[in-house]
């Protein structure tokens, strides 16, 4: 097996629009479109998330909303799906540690 990235985006037209997301702190530019997942794998992006218990890492699975491996903290939001949210100019994108208390609003 080659040190290559698993996912990578197919050539894209360079005068397509791109967006600028941060992961973790650090900017992303991806091509607009894209959800979440989509962006973070081709990204680099090896783990979205760890279990509640045990830590063990986790990234998406089924890219269709099912499994919800693909959770993350995404403007403040814990327990978002990656695999479901379109990217956007200026997202901040966090990787969700362990289970995340939703608020009661």
């Amino acid at each position: 097996m080659s040190n290559s990235r698993f996912f990578q985006l197919l050539p894209a037209d360079p005068a397509a629009a791109h967006v600028t997301v941060r992961y973790e702190g650090r900017p992303l530019r991806v091509p607009a479109g894209l959800t979440v997942a989509a962006a973070l794998l081709a990204g680099g992006v090896t783990t979205f998330r760890t279990t509640p218990v045990g830590e063990a890492p986790r990234a998406p699975w089924c890219m269709m909303g099912v499994c919800f491996d693909c959770l993350l903290d995404i403007d403040g939001e814990p327990n978002q799906q990656g695999c479901q949210r379109i990217v956007r100019d200026g997202m901040d994108i966090r990787s969700q540690r362990g289970s995340a208390e939703l608020n009661d609003e």
